[in-house]
């Protein structure tokens, strides 16, 4: 047996004896008595993973498939409801990319995903982690999957100095020498357990870990300064306006362009600090009741929350009755201003 063979049937038994139960998950037990993975399944939790973790995930993903439980079900349902299915999850493209990708397996396929890391890249919103992450867990295919969790096993089992994100193509080349043929599905989920639970980004539990002896950083006592990243430049912060309007019991919302930031979702009229946006959404004595934060991935945001009661028509938006108003619908930030200043519509 070699040495990457010993590494991956050690990392293997591991998991059979710690695997994390989780719902779009088909234990080993489960797979070795002939159950498989639904590809449905694989491919949603994919796709809300990402940059999301498995705690916040979990809840949606059960109110997603209980409400669309096949692909066809999903390809079928109008975005508005898929958007606001998807609040709370952020990275609001990955919905508009989910709604068309299910079209796109009905469409082209018959409602069945491709079984291949290269079919699977050809549907819209699937990149290549995805694609192989789908390929290893969903068919069983030798595909090399590499998240961040992998990328930091590999950089410490290894001791790769090289600083992330230039140290990837040879971390990934790393990982796919360990990949299996046989389980690989099992092996692709036992790697990202191990750094999820064990080689994590802080104080790594090399003593529970399978491959603690063969581990490089280990021996040369740097597991916690690996994987080296170059430095992050600063994210900007940018400053805007919402208004939330009101009038009678009923609130003023517009749904946002379904290109750019929070593309398709609903919320409050602002003042472009987003791209979009405009001036006040109508003439009104507007207040300012305070301000909101929030982080995106690429910038600071500082909205400045103004509050009234609108007496004619809007120029932007609809009045949606309370009753029909769910602010669980809007993104966080949309909800940050809700919490804000919700109670004060009156």
């Amino acid at each position: 047996m070699t040495d990457a063979e010993s590494l991956s049937a050690a990392l293997l038994a591991w998991y059979d004896a710690h695997v994390r139960v989780m719902p779009w998950r088909v234990s080993p037990r489960d797979r070795a008595a002939g159950h498989r993975p639904d590809p449905y399944r694989v491919w949603l939790s994919e796709v809300m993973l990402q940059q999301t973790t498995v705690a916040a995930v979990q809840g949606h993903f059960h109110r997603f498939t209980a409400r669309w439980p096949t692909v066809i079900a999903l390809a079928a349902a109008e975005d508005a409801q898929v958007m606001g299915e998807w609040a709370g999850l952020g990275y609001y493209a990955r919905a508009r990319n989910l709604l068309k990708c299910a079209r796109a397996v009905v469409t082209d396929h018959g409602g069945q995903f491709p079984a291949t890391r290269e079919g699977l890249l050809t549907l819209p919103g699937i990149g290549p982690y995805t694609a192989a992450a789908i390929a290893a867990i969903a068919f069983d295919a030798p595909a090399t999957v590499v998240d961040g969790n992998v990328e930091r096993v590999m950089a410490r089992l290894f001791r790769v100095a090289a600083p992330l994100p230039a140290a990837k193509p040879e971390l990934t080349a790393l990982a796919a020498r360990l990949t299996p043929e046989t389980r690989p599905g099992d092996y692709a989920q036992a790697v990202m357990d191990l750094g999820a639970t064990i080689c994590t980004p802080r104080s790594p539990a090399c003593g529970l870990c399978p491959w603690t002896a063969a581990c490089a950083a280990r021996a040369a006592a740097m597991q916690g300064d690996l994987p080296a990243r170059s430095p992050r430049p600063e994210k900007p912060t940018r400053h805007g306006i919402l208004w939330l309007g009101h009038r009678d019991g009923a609130i003023l919302i517009e749904r946002r362009p379904d290109r750019g930031l929070l593309g398709g979702m609903l919320g409050f009229p602002g003042d472009g600090w987003d791209g979009q946006g405009g001036p006040a959404p109508a003439e009104a004595a507007w207040r300012d009741v305070g301000a909101v934060r929030h982080t995106f991935t690429h910038f600071h945001l500082v909205l400045r929350i103004l509050v009234a009661r609108i007496d004619g028509p809007p120029g932007r938006g609809d009045l949606i009755r309370r009753a029909d108003f769910r602010p669980a619908d809007l993104p966080t930030v949309m909800r940050k201003a809700w919490d804000l200043a919700g109670h004060r519509l009156d």
